[in-house]
């Protein structure tokens, strides 16, 4: 699996759709979330490379249309864990 980036170059990347850091206290999980326009994502911050984060959806007529120029932009994949559907690349 390709490395997504570091996690100053997602917070890069994601700042560009209008997503980033909720501003709160580091979690003891040792996990970053960062809130957007009709997402939420988990991003693991104790490792050097980032290969994978979570995405969750709370608003889909909002969230797809941006989750798909993201893709489109970096060249990632994205998996619904429930379908195992994949999209982007």
């Amino acid at each position: 699996m390709n490395p997504l980036g570091t996690l100053s170059q997602l917070v890069a990347t994601f700042a560009d759709f209008n997503t980033g850091p909720d501003g709160g206290p580091d979690s003891a999980m040792g996990t970053e979330f960062f809130h957007g326009p009709g997402i939420a994502v988990e991003i693991p911050s104790g490792q050097d490379l980032i290969t994978q984060a979570i995405v969750s959806i709370s608003d889909e007529d909002i969230a797809w249309p941006v989750l798909g120029r993201l893709c489109k932009r970096t060249g990632w994949k994205m998996m619904d864990m429930e379908s195992g559907r994949v999209f982007g690349g």
